[in-house]
């Protein structure tokens, strides 16, 4: 398995945790951020994309916006 795909993985557990902590304590923010970390997570285990690549949702797709 690919280093980025496992660290994708993880990244998608943390990111559910994260959001149903944030249903347990009522906090829309960490629902949100956990949401977020999900999506990262689960682009960055699907493509095999580094961290910083998947966080920023581009995926090399379209053209780059200065």
């Amino acid at each position: 398995m690919n280093r980025d795909i496992i660290a994708g993985n993880w990244k998608q557990l943390k990111g559910q945790m994260k959001a149903k902590w944030g249903d347990l304590t009522d906090d829309v923010f960490d629902v949100a951020e956990g949401n977020a970390e999900y999506l990262a997570g689960k682009l960055q285990e699907r493509y095999g994309w580094e961290k910083d690549r998947a966080q920023a949702g581009r995926g090399g797709r379209g053209a780059r916006r200065a």
